[in-house]
């Protein structure tokens, strides 16, 4: 065991991959940032976290440039209500001042690679497209094919197939304006990216792609089909989105480094995943089991794990689970490979409302290593 992520990195590492067992418990985020900060001494220049990837580029403005202000970065720069959370706002304010006096190739940068969208709410794609139309100089009336936002962004959308506006007439007009304008930024990118720079044409892509992704999350959301296959369907239509955007966020960042992920283990993990959403049993496969079979070696996951919480009210784990044996040889934190963890049995003591995820023997199977916090 030990508390040096950095021997927890291969050499052929560009994408490393740390899971928290649950968003509810404070000391993830703050061990994480600890981590992060010793990556950084070892040549990573990147973190991507599990929030809105379009909404994030206001925080990587922030920490790399000074735009705006840190509570400005804060409220608009985060998704899922994760900018409340303390230790993200402890971490953006730690990376605006590491790179307030460091030239520009040095500085740290902030991503999301999440939807703009939770499983059972999705906004209208109309300012997505608008962003990439005006970037590109067209004259496209978006907001009349999109109608009213509000007809889109709404839980009956999602679960009432006959109130989503995905399979209309004019979904599939704009799902072809979408399609038009990705295909444009590449046949003019030599004279885009001249006039304006690469970041500047590379933002206008996310956008795009954001657009079209909540244009395909709509098109689902109408299927008329049993509401557990279209929750199922969901969910891996959000993760493949996920794994898309961790694959393009790697491309984008290699040449300066490996990047740090950050997420529920079950984005991250290689083994499928499984959770009971409400009355709907979930199965799918996680962001992290797409991309690791693709990157092969280049991604590493850790997996994180708990054993005792007084924020979750989280009481020490039964004898005989895996928490309980790492338990047992840890004081505060620790990092061990998972080949070291014995087999055990899986803890039953969470519950729904804490929001935690036990280890079990197929998610340790597909990870390289665990991150035990102990109380």
């Amino acid at each position: 065991m030990s508390q040096r992520i950095q021997d927890f990195v291969p050499p052929s590492c560009e994408l490393l991959a740390l899971g928290e067992p649950t968003h509810l418990e404070p000391a993830c985020q703050l061990l994480r940032n600890e981590l992060f900060g010793q990556l950084v001494e070892h040549g990573f220049r990147s973190i991507a976290l599990e929030t809105d990837r379009v909404a994030a580029l206001a925080v990587d403005d922030f920490v790399r440039a000074g735009v705006g202000t840190l509570d400005a970065a804060m409220s608009d720069g985060f998704s899922h209500r994760f900018g409340e959370l303390d230790g993200n706002r402890r971490l953006v304010a730690w990376m605006r001042e590491y790179n307030e006096h460091r030239p520009a190739e040095e500085r740290l940068a902030f991503h999301g690679f999440d939807a703009p969208t939770e499983t059972l709410n999705a906004p209208s794609p109309r300012r997505y497209l608008e962003h990439t139309r005006d970037y590109l100089g067209l004259d496209l009336d978006i907001a009349g094919l999109a109608g009213d936002d509000e007809r889109w962004n709404s839980q009956e959308a999602i679960l009432d197939a006959t109130r989503s506006p995905g399979a209309t007439a004019d979904a599939e007009r704009l799902r072809g304006v979408g399609d038009d304008l990705l295909t444009s930024l590449y046949t003019r990118a030599p004279e885009l990216i001249a006039k304006t720079s690469r970041a500047t044409w590379l933002r206008a892509r996310t956008y795009v792609t954001a657009g079209l992704f909540l244009l395909r999350y709509h098109r689902q959301s109408a299927q008329r089909i049993d509401e557990t296959a279209r929750i199922n369907r969901l969910c891996a239509l959000r993760d493949a989105f996920m794994a898309q955007n961790l694959l393009d966020l790697r491309d984008t960042e290699a040449r300066r480094g490996p990047m740090l992920v950050f997420a529920h283990n079950l984005h991250l993990q290689r083994n499928p995943s499984h959770m009971r959403m409400g009355p709907y049993e979930v199965d799918w496969h996680s962001a992290g089991a797409i991309v690791a079979p693709l990157l092969d070696e280049r991604y590493t996951f850790i997996a994180g794990s708990l054993g005792r919480s007084d924020a979750l009210s989280l009481h020490e784990p039964e004898p005989g689970t895996y928490e309980s044996f790492l338990r047992d040889r840890t004081t505060g934190w620790r990092l061990a490979k998972a080949a070291a963890v014995p087999s055990a049995s899986t803890r039953t003591d969470p519950t729904p409302e804490q929001g935690y995820f036990p280890l079990d023997e197929p998610t340790l199977d597909g990870a390289d290593a665990v991150l035990y916090l102990s109380d």
